[in-house]
């Protein structure tokens, strides 16, 4: 009896496994199998070395297979250190793409900046340690990996939990991080858990200032006090609104073809938070740092925070009822 696991394809080619390459038959299975894979992968056996250690329909991958001169010859829409980075299950790879000359400069853009904007926070444990120590070259030797998005995926709990957030403290001893050396604000790129840290007090010794963390950036993944705000990480918004109170109210646009944003509105949406259950929490904690029930949405000018709850029906509308009316506060200088 056949295993279920096994498939059409798997089972022809395993049923004339011993013809050669040149033989009639071989030529006969390799087209009945074009036909039962038809629309599906490319058949692993035409692609060469690089191509079929980086296709997981052709696992597992065999360490010592790759052949040097196919790096340099593959049709990944990809170069392979971007593919084998970009993919946990590929990471394997990396070491021998690494030994046998893959360099990172021959990508479009560095391969950890391709795994950052796949998966904010992998499993690094799951790695072998040569795995690990292939993401750690990538981290050095490629300059481009200096990336706001880079630095959050380094500075997340599964990358600390191996000691991956080194590489920061490393870049920051270097001067790889200075103002002015780098597009983008490193504190805002921080992973929310560490701007209490000793590395988040370099930064600012260095001359990175938390307003500066608002300023447009090249990455996908959310900018500092949004990443807080987003995942309620209240520490995290402390240590915002202690350099920049304003953002309880209003927060500028983080890209330049963007409006501003106002996190009690958001609030008010519960999907916007990582965790809904969140939701009053967070706005009571807005309301409690200047959060303005009568701010106008910058999208919609003639809509309040305060309208907005009563026309959604929000069970956030007591909480917003009872704040104290700051605009008119702030007319009589009382605020």
């Amino acid at each position: 009896m056949l295993s279920a696991g096994c498939t059409a394809p798997s089972l022809l080619i395993n049923a004339l496994g011993a013809a050669t390459d040149t033989s009639a038959s071989w030529s006969i299975v390799k087209h009945v199998h074009d036909k039962l894979v038809e629309g599906g992968p490319v058949p692993c056996y035409r692609l060469n070395s690089v191509e079929r250690a980086l296709a997981t329909h052709c696992v597992p991958y065999v360490a010592g297979a790759i052949r040097r001169e196919d790096i340099a010859d593959s049709r990944l829409p990809l170069c392979p250190l971007a593919v084998a980075a970009r993919d946990p299950r590929l990471w394997p790879v990396l070491a021998e793409l690494i030994d046998k000359g893959a360099m990172p400069e021959t990508c479009a853009r560095a391969p950890l900046v391709e795994l950052a904007q796949t998966d904010a926070c992998p499993d690094f444990a799951a790695a072998t340690p040569a795995a690990r120590d292939s993401l750690l070259w990538l981290a050095q030797a490629d300059a481009r990996s200096v990336h706001h998005d880079v630095v959050r995926m380094l500075s997340c709990t599964r990358a600390r939990a191996v000691g991956f957030d080194r590489v920061i403290e490393r870049w920051v001893a270097d001067g790889a991080l200075l103002p002015g050396r780098v597009g983008f604000s490193p504190l805002s790129a921080l992973h929310p858990d560490l701007l209490g840290s000793p590395l988040a007090a370099q930064l600012e010794a260095q001359g990175h200032a938390a307003r500066a963390g608002l300023d447009p950036y090249d990455g996908v993944l959310r900018p500092g006090f949004e990443e807080a705000f987003r995942s309620a990480n209240y520490p995290a918004l402390d240590w915002w609104l202690a350099r920049a109170p304003e953002l309880a109210d209003r927060v500028p646009p983080p890209q330049g073809n963007q409006l501003p944003w106002v996190p009690l509105a958001q609030a008010l949406n519960p999907s916007a938070l990582d965790q809904p259950g969140e939701q009053r929490a967070m706005v009571e904690y807005l309301l409690a740092r200047g959060a303005n029930p009568s701010r106008r949405l910058p999208h919609r000018p003639d809509m309040t925070v305060l309208r907005l709850a009563r026309q959604m029906s929000s069970p956030m509308l007591p909480l917003l009822e009872r704040a104290p009316d700051r605009s008119r506060l702030a007319a009589r200088g009382g605020v």
